[in-house]
């Protein structure tokens, strides 16, 4: 029997206690005239029989506690199967982002050396033709056409004979999950099963959710938790590599049909909601939860519209290494914090999450060998965000360098992340973001921090959103207000003189003198909403050259 903490004795507990609930539903053809149509779906006592048939089968074929195995699995039925199996033997499950591309898949498998690969047909053809894993890799399992290695559904049908006892030590590394690189090398951030068991009981606790809900999860890791939270979880009908690019007409057909109560979604995608009918209503929703990157309140003020007086919209605020970290309501935002945002104050968190140490400590690129109380700011001091809890991770795969850098022992042996972000902390103890660290503008005579000048910019009529680059040497660096076009709106010109004029109105950003606009901003590949400034910088410097 797997360890307590073990993240797929969840599962187990809602199949003890729920055994006819629906676990998970796989829906396709949203605009079928009858509504979605199921393709498959499970109970939670059938999905544990699979799960554990599977762990079986798993065992039987060779796999051991312990073994590093690379996933890549659509979303659905299998992908759950795949990984709480493997997740119950004691296995650590490797999670390549598809949208990292070939090129990077493959840099991420050749730095984690996993032991198996588990894969849909495409995944394994991808992996022959360009050498994943190539000298570590021996054994493999596909999810649908006997290509390479074992069928899954072999995997499944021997696994129901088998008969050895599961282990699993619950302290082992559960995951390794590769950050999205949007500003520098893609990581792989090691999960324990106990860090994964936090962030469910914290995610429970947070946002009140009960057993007998109906989760959409649009961005696929997440909908890991909503059978671990006693979440039916609902599989839509989109292209979860672009978000930015999902139907919204599919998305909503989904939430009405299976009457879905909690939607996880980044901003790109609830931006697409957002440009339904303004007379189309979510009413089944308890709550809209979106992380990846600040949503514009724009968008928050049009979804909330469309909710129930009592139900909100939360942005938890974190990173793969540590989530949750804070929360902040929709309410809050709308009708206490925005106004700061457009006036130059960062973007409001709010306020750490119960059980979540967060401290402002100076802006510093070296590592630090052990926390000292000398390095903590006070409160309106803007510095990076630095956070300890239960649901920290401790260290990145195989990358001291980047593990020294990105922790900081604390005097009782436990782990502090440095968040990479900048931010500060108000009078009444809430938390505002300020940008990257690693994205900050140092000009001779001011140091900008993007999200705060973005900010006061992206108010100005015509704007979708902008972004601060800087051109140059740290130090000396110019800084470049780039910015995307809402469509129709005004001429370049007209918006250009508009963005001159808004600058002369703020001390922050008087000198800012260069505008620039772009047809589209490039982001990050796994939400579509984070706008990776490097790239835009070295666009700038050949624009302004």
């Amino acid at each position: 029997m797997p360890g307590s903490l073990n993240i797929a004795n969840l599962v187990r507990k809602m199949a003890h206690d729920y055994p006819d609930t629906i676990a998970v539903i796989e829906q396709y053809g949203s605009h079928h005239s009858s509504g979605p149509k199921i393709s498959a779906q499970l109970s939670f006592s059938q999905l544990q029989q699979s799960i554990d048939a599977a762990a079986l089968g798993l065992l039987d074929q060779g796999f051991v506690p312990g073994m590093r195995v690379a996933v890549m699995v659509k979303p659905g039925i299998e992908f759950l199967q795949v990984v709480f199996s493997l997740f119950t033997i004691g296995a650590t499950v490797v999670v390549v982002d598809p949208g990292l591309g070939l090129k990077g898949i493959g840099s991420c498998l050749k730095e984690v050396q996993p032991d198996a690969f588990i894969g849909i047909p495409l995944a394994q053809m991808a992996r022959v033709l360009f050498g994943w894993g190539k000298g570590s890799i021996r054994k493999t399992i596909t999810v649908g056409a006997n290509l390479f290695g074992t069928r899954w559904s072999d995997v499944l049908r021997k696994g129901a004979n088998f008969n050895t006892p599961l282990v699993c030590n619950a302290f082992d590394p559960a995951a390794i999950l590769f950050t999205s690189g949007s500003t520098g090398i893609s990581k792989g951030v090691v999960y324990e099963h106990e860090q994964f068991h936090a962030q469910v009981q914290l995610l429970k606790n947070l946002y009140q959710i009960v057993p007998g809900e109906v989760d959409l999860p649009t961005f696929p890791l997440f909908g890991l938790f909503s059978p671990a939270l006693g979440m039916t979880a609902v599989i839509p009908e989109m292209d979860f590599t672009k978000p930015a690019k999902a139907d919204p007409y599919k998305i909503l057909g989904a939430i009405r049909h299976f009457k879905v109560t909690n939607l996880f979604a980044s901003p790109a995608l609830l931006r697409r909601l957002a440009s339904l009918p303004k007379d189309i209503k979510f009413s089944t929703l308890k709550r809209i939860l979106s992380a990846g990157a600040p949503v514009p309140a724009r968008d928050i003020a049009n979804l909330v519209s469309r909710l129930n007086p009592e139900v909100h919209l939360h942005t938890p605020y974190g990173a793969t290494e540590s989530l949750p970290v804070a929360t902040i309501s929709s309410k809050v935002i709308l009708s206490e914090t925005q106004q700061f945002t457009s006036s130059g104050k960062g973007v409001c968190v709010g306020n750490p999450v119960q059980g979540i140490d967060v401290r402002i400590i100076k802006i510093d690129d070296s590592a630090f060998e052990k926390w000292s109380e000398s390095l903590r700011l006070g409160p309106g001091e803007i510095g990076e965000i630095v956070v300890g809890g239960p649901v920290v991770t401790k260290h990145y795969f195989n990358r001291p360098v980047q593990t020294n850098l990105a922790k900081i022992p604390d005097v009782d042996g436990k782990t502090l992340h440095r968040m990479g972000d900048l931010g500060y902390f108000d009078a009444s103890g809430r938390l505002w973001f300020c940008g990257r660290k690693s994205q900050r503008v140092s000009a001779a005579n001011q140091l900008f921090h993007t999200v705060p000048i973005e900010g006061i910019f992206d108010s100005v009529p015509g704007v979708f959103r902008s972004a601060l680059v800087g051109i140059g040497a740290p130090g000396i660096q110019i800084p470049v207000l780039c910015v995307e076009k809402e469509k129709g709106l005004l001429s370049d010109q007209e918006l250009l003189r508009n963005l001159a004029s808004r600058a002369l109105l703020y001390p922050e950003t008087k000198d800012i003198t260069k505008f620039l606009i772009h047809p589209s901003f490039p982001v990050d590949i796994r939400h579509n909403s984070k706008i990776k400034r490097e790239e835009l910088a070295t666009w700038a410097a050949g624009r302004l050259s």
